[in-house]
């Protein structure tokens, strides 16, 4: 009987944990607030149908560290669907993060302003018309030539403006969801799509994205589509939104009694851990389809699931070489630098791997979405 190392058991009970939370909240939790958010422009939008979802920090828990996930235009999982983001909250004893997903309306998202439309309340960056999305070219940054479909409102923020990237705890915003953000939380939601995914974990493996390498200020602030971190229209971060701090947004409250909660060790340094084709999280399955024509959601499907075995074997590949590139050195008894020149090509493969990955699933997406050209303009 196989034993599973413990590292995998701890992994397999956090799964477990984190599937019986509610939706949206990651029970896994830390005290350290993430950075302000950096200052950046907006790429141009590549085509209609795509929405802007703000970039923000997330966490990775083996390095105890925040990195940068960059904002990115993503093509809508279905017609009059609108994206709420993810955000950081202070539950009163440690920082949760509430997950991001699509739904009929914007839910609540911490009031932090991540500009571009989401300003701390609701979205303003556009609407949809029957099946087609027309854009505020106030706070979006589109080609008019390419895309016809827009309007013009200016938006007054009243808000503060300010770089927060957190609700509550100490410096945070101190906001909480109105009733309609409330009814919105309860509709029908789709979690991040594939796309979206695939963009997160390309993240999580660049290291120039972590805040400790990065300081605020992350070279690649957004891109154009998900996972299109080398692509022409890549936007560096301007500047940081704050002086970084690792420890300034430390929350005033700790927790009590024989409660741990999961930090990184002070002056501790971590040399970053190689990260191979085996570290990768394995892609999800694709959703049914339901687009009201069943021949077309089985045609459909059925080129999701050709795609999804092809990355499958690309991945098991790809994680073979790199095993048996470990065997070899180790019969070679390779010294220190060869080791860390094939774990430095190892990381540029799998980082690779996850990036054309990313583009094969939104290049299908595009390709499936479903567009009515014919739809009148509305009036405006």
């Amino acid at each position: 009987m196989r034993i599973l190392p413990f590292r995998s058991l701890l992994l397999a009970l956090v799964v477990l944990a984190m599937a019986a939370a509610s939706f949206g909240q990651v029970s896994i939790s830390i005290r350290i607030g993430p950075p302000a958010l950096p200052v950046y422009e907006q790429p141009l939008c590549p085509a209609e149908g795509y929405i802007w979802t703000p970039g923000y920090w997330a966490y990775d828990y083996d390095y105890g560290d925040y990195y940068w996930v960059p904002g990115t235009w993503v093509l809508a999982p279905e017609p009059g669907f609108l994206w709420t983001p993810g955000y950081w909250g202070w539950g009163g004893d440690r920082f949760l993060f509430h997950e991001g997903y699509w739904g009929p309306r914007v839910g609540f998202y911490g009031a932090i302003n991540y500009g571009f439309g989401y300003f701390g309340n609701g979205y303003e960056g556009g609407r949809w018309e029957h099946d087609r999305f027309f854009y505020n070219r106030s706070v979006n940054n589109v080609n008019v030539t390419n895309i016809h479909n827009v309007y013009n409102t200016t938006v007054i923020n009243n808000r503060t403006v300010n770089r927060i990237s957190y609700n509550g705890g100490s410096g945070g915003i101190d906001a909480r969801p109105t009733r309609e953000e409330q009814a919105a939380e309860h509709e029908r939601h789709i979690p991040p799509v594939t796309a979206q995914t695939q963009h997160i974990q390309a993240s999580r493996t660049n290291q120039e994205l972590r805040a400790s390498v990065n300081h605020g200020k992350p070279p690649v602030a957004a891109t154009p589509r998900p996972g299109a971190f080398n692509e022409r229209g890549v936007v560096p971060a301007r500047e940081a939104g704050a002086p970084y701090h690792p420890d300034a947004n430390r929350a005033a409250e700790q927790p009590r009694g024989n409660r741990s909660v999961p930090r990184p060790e002070k002056n501790v340094p971590r040399p970053p851990a190689p990260v191979h084709a085996k570290d990768l999280a394995p892609h999800p399955r694709p959703a049914p389809q339901n687009t009201g024509n069943a021949k077309l959601d089985q045609k459909y499907q059925q080129q999701q699931e050709k795609l999804y075995a092809k990355q499958q074997q690309q991945h098991q590949r790809l994680q073979q070489k790199q095993e048996q590139d470990h065997q070899r050195m180790a019969q070679q008894q390779a010294n220190e630098a060869r080791n860390q020149q094939m774990e430095q090509r190892h990381q540029q493969q799998t980082q690779q791997l996850e990036q054309r990955h990313v583009h094969q699933q939104q290049h299908l997406q595009e390709r499936q979405q479903p567009a009515n050209r014919n739809q009148p303009t509305p009036r405006r």
